[in-house]
């Protein structure tokens, strides 16, 4: 039997990671009308299909951006999350800020786990990156876990550093390299 290709830039056992589309819109913004409750006060994903056409935009034509759509397997390819690196500098620093959140029907599943470690290996892989960070108020502790889960230390806190919902809200500094990923894990 031939094979054939993935629709997939990466997998795992349950999930598979995707770029962004502009025909992804009608399930993306459905997800997002979903999962309000979950995603507020910390994220605002686009719930319209306008404001999905710019937010996917930017994603896929802007050379400083990347965005992924974790995917179960499982479900026909529905979209479980999204992961955008942000801020992609090359030269010397060779590093992007990442972003991400869970939709409402993914949320607790380890889904967003398994699809942030395929785009960290993805990211210190083909795309060639050597630091990835993460921003994350305080009292978001579902993505603090996340980021901990993930590999992530934290390294810093910045008052006042995004403006999210009307204000400049304080953030914690998580990151990892790819001496992290690398190294042997700590103990005995």
């Amino acid at each position: 039997m031939p094979h054939s290709a993935s629709r997939y830039l990466a997998e795992g056992p349950r999930v598979g990671l995707r770029h962004f589309t502009y025909e992804d819109g009608g399930e993306f913004t459905a997800r997002a009308r979903e999962s309000k409750e979950l995603h507020q006060p910390w994220l605002f994903p686009p719930d319209s299909t306008a404001a999905y056409a710019a937010y996917a935009g930017r994603l896929i034509e802007d050379p400083t951006k990347a965005g992924f759509l974790v995917c179960e397997k499982d479900d026909g390819g529905g979209i479980a999350g999204f992961i955008n690196i942000n801020n992609i500098v090359a030269g010397a620093f060779q590093s992007g800020a990442l972003g991400y959140g869970a939709f409402a029907h993914a949320a607790g599943r380890g889904l967003m786990r398994e699809g942030l470690d395929l785009v960290v290996r993805h990211a210190f892989g083909p795309m060639r990156l050597h630091r990835l960070e993460i921003n994350v108020q305080p009292a978001n502790t579902a993505s603090i876990a996340l980021a901990r889960a993930c590999g992530f230390r934290l390294e810093g806190f910045s008052p006042s550093m995004l403006f999210i919902d009307g204000a400049w809200r304080d953030h914690q500094r998580w990151a990892v390299t790819t001496e992290m990923r690398t190294a042997p894990p700590d103990g005995p």
